[in-house]
């Protein structure tokens, strides 16, 4: 019972912290690894491929269109799981192990 209050504690201090995206400008996608915490409002990662170069960053649902790929949760707009969502992939693994 202590882990699922341990958990239920990160999860609502990382929601409360804001979202975290990778921001970057029409740079090579393996150089974009810039995290930046997204201000009020903005509530999705998005990507965006055009001739090779990548733009990431933060935006609002709603103006998420395609070619645009929109996503929730930090660091989703990643395509290299690297650092805290690489982490993210293995807690979720464990606890999911766990508990079924």
């Amino acid at each position: 019972m202590k882990r699922l209050g341990a958990l239920i504690l990160v999860l609502s201090l990382s929601t409360a912290c804001g979202l975290q995206c990778y921001v970057c400008g029409l740079s090579d996608p393996q150089s974009c690894t810039d995290v930046y915490t997204c201000p009020t409002g903005m509530d999705r990662c998005f990507s965006l491929t055009v001739s090779g170069t990548v733009t990431k960053g933060c935006i609002k649902s709603d103006l998420c269109v395609s070619p645009m790929s929109c996503c929730e949760g930090n660091l989703c707009n990643s395509a290299i799981p690297t650092g805290p969502s690489a982490m993210l992939l293995l807690v979720s693994s464990a606890i999911i192990t766990v508990f079924l």
